[in-house]
């Protein structure tokens, strides 16, 4: 996203407390709002409309700045907070910066980060399928996707022969940690990319473990995601696989909740009671893209949900979908969904932000699912 530079102290200094004004000018503020019309249609017949935030990019606020600090380094920083644009509302009440919160030192030799931090399985999001991973349209968006957690302590390679590593650490910081024979270990993240010519590969991954005072349940949950894309002239092929445990039934439905927050709890932990974390899933989506004329694109979408244990809580589903560029800054789009879930599974529609209107329970659990959105990003 690109922002505006702040020229005027006055604007910067009251709200992030600036200490001089010649700080105040080496910040970005930046920010995009993306509301939809959606509406949900399920097989029994129930259905939801309702104006929503982020289909594709939850609306947010956010600062983020740079300082040279000579011999190649600098020191950069990005708080950022999330909105929901259809209500006026913080997207979490708890936190100020509940996207990002973090201060990190950029060298020759790479990158270190200290703080709320986004996920690298986030972060690779454009390159899963041609919705970025965040619509309706997204197969394996309807599962969840661990996006950001707290205290994480983050390295970014530099990019060499066209590969980069980053590896996250997230600390635990609670009482267990010292107090228990095991201890509570660190939410660790590893991924690599490639990138050459029309080719991109690569692989995002973590791995957290259960409270070690709380768990009855020993297994750790794990998101492991691969990912190819081939660039064909007009368009992108895209070809991921992703293997996980986080998924357990909730009030909205049999497979719609996460074991371990999406979003970080309060030490990166998770009970260790829920038996679903012995239940593993494989998933993969095949999907393209296609650029019309420079300013219009449509993708196309198949996604398959495998529940491995025989439980059969699985589910398959497929899209497409349009985007038009009105302007630099804004984009108006448009897709169409269909996902089947199997008998014992309840997977719902997802977006970038949960939908503020969605259908729950009975009418999502064993269900056929249609999904239509329309809406508008603009970004500043």
């Amino acid at each position: 996203m690109k922002g505006k530079r702040l020229s005027a102290w006055a604007i910067a200094c009251p709200i992030f407390a600036c200490p001089a004004l010649a700080w105040a000018q080496g910040v970005t503020l930046y920010g995009n709002f993306d509301q939809y019309i959606g509406h949900i249609r399920s097989s029994n017949g129930a259905h939801i409309t309702g104006l929503n935030d982020g289909a594709l990019l939850r609306s947010r606020l956010g600062v983020r700045g740079t300082e040279a600090l000579g011999d190649g380094m600098e020191l950069k920083f990005n708080l950022e907070a999330g909105l929901n644009a259809d209500s006026g509302s913080a997207a979490d009440g708890k936190r100020l910066f509940d996207r990002q919160a973090w201060i990190g030192i950029a060298t020759k030799a790479g990158e270190w980060r200290a703080g709320r931090q986004n996920t690298e399985i986030f972060l690779i999001g454009n390159a899963i399928d041609y919705t970025d991973r965040t619509t309706f349209g997204s197969v394996i968006n309807n599962f969840g996707v661990p996006s950001r957690f707290d205290n994480d302590i983050s390295y970014r390679s530099p990019r060499i022969g066209g590969a980069s590593v980053v590896l996250h650490y997230a600390l635990p910081e609670n009482g267990a940690a010292n107090q228990t024979p095991r201890g509570n270990r660190a939410l660790v993240q590893f991924a690599v990319d490639y990138t050459r010519e029309q080719w991109r590969f690569g692989y995002a991954g973590l791995q957290a473990s259960p409270n070690d005072v709380t768990a009855t349940v020993r297994e750790k949950i794990r998101y492991h995601n691969v990912y190819a894309n081939y660039r064909y002239g007009k368009g992108t092929l895209y070809a991921v696989f992703v293997r996980t445990n986080n998924a357990t039934a909730n009030a909205n439905g049999n497979t719609a909740g996460s074991i371990l927050s999406n979003v970080a709890s309060p030490d990166n932990h998770f009970a260790g009671t829920d038996r679903n974390a012995g239940r593993y899933y494989n998933m993969w989506q095949l999907s393209a893209d296609y650029r019309i004329a420079a300013n219009l694109r449509v993708g196309a979408l198949y996604g398959v949900i495998r529940d491995t244990s025989g439980g059969d809580a699985g589910a398959r589903g497929a899209s497409i979908g349009g985007f038009y560029d009105l302007s630099r800054r804004t984009l108006l789009y448009g897709i169409a969904a269909r996902m089947k879930n199997a008998p014992n599974a309840g997977f719902r529609f997802g977006g970038s932000g949960a939908p503020s209107a969605n259908l729950a329970g009975d009418d999502v659990n064993g269900r056929r699912l249609t999904g239509l959105q329309a809406g508008v990003v603009h970004k500043f």
